[in-house]
């Protein structure tokens, strides 16, 4: 367990692409920080499931990514306990479809917040305690759509750039005190939220759900197969270990193949 003694924060992260980031993290030993929203008796079976299966503390922050206040606090907390977050894992974001002339003014504010935003906060409050250590490890979830924009996402692409853009910048500054500062860009990836809206796009569509998942969903992806949770976790925990420590400022797809385009 080469992540013993370190804590990692992974926001948006009690399901999905986080969670499985979460769960890999703390079976190589980290302390985990789980964040993000959901059924509360949901969370609390899976934050203890987690301690439970790994034998790591593992402590859950119901902070609003919206909130730089809420953001502050929950790093203050973490460091209270722990000491500092080793591991920061940026990777809570939502997502609109619309054409720009129709997309809500709203939804562009709150996308920005959640998935650009809240990744300056964070970095804003745990990179002090990094330094003091002399060793940290901060992993921006950002998309193929970092790289690549794609119609009617113009907040997502907008803000999932941006973060290309503040890993390379942190990266830079830190690159002297013993702390890396990646992005991985996954491409399409086989989680609850996309199999969820696979029976409504195949009945919109009148098209069969595999016809959805080839020919629509994966339609960018040369290999026409989905990136699983568990491809992404395993990079992140790479990305941690001494045999990383060397890239920083890493803009990372995990796409099969979009990106090569």
């Amino acid at each position: 367990m080469t992540l013993k003694g370190k804590t990692a924060l992974v926001t948006g992260s009690t399901s999905g692409i986080g969670l499985g980031i979460a769960t890999a993290l703390a079976a190589d030993g980290a302390s985990i920080v789980l964040n993000g929203f959901g059924d509360a008796a949901a969370i609390e079976a899976t934050r203890a499931g987690l301690a439970a299966r790994h034998g790591v503390t593992v402590r859950y922050s119901p902070a609003d990514m919206t909130k730089p206040s809420d953001i502050a606090a929950m790093i203050a907390e973490a460091e209270a306990e722990f000491g500092a977050v080793d591991i920061l894992v940026n990777n809570a974001g939502i997502q609109h479809v619309a054409p720009i002339e129709d997309f809500p003014t709203e939804k562009w504010d709150q996308i920005l917040a959640i998935n650009l935003s809240s990744a300056f906060h964070t970095i804003h409050a745990a990179l002090p305690a990094m330094k003091k250590k002399g060793w940290g490890r901060i992993i921006n979830t950002a998309s193929a759509h970092a790289l690549i924009a794609s119609p009617y996402k113009v907040a997502y692409v907008a803000a999932k750039h941006g973060i290309a853009g503040l890993t390379k910048t942190v990266a830079l500054e830190t690159a002297t005190h013993g702390i890396t500062v990646n992005a991985i860009c996954p491409g399409y990836v086989w989680t609850p939220l996309v199999e969820k809206q696979i029976p409504d796009t195949a009945k919109a569509r009148g098209i069969s759900e595999e016809a959805v998942k080839r020919d629509v969903i994966l339609a960018a992806q040369p290999t026409k197969e989905f990136v699983t949770v568990e491809e992404v976790a395993a990079l992140a925990l790479f990305l941690c270990g001494d045999a990383a420590k060397a890239i920083t400022g890493a803009i990372l797809p995990i796409d099969g193949g979009w990106t090569a385009a």
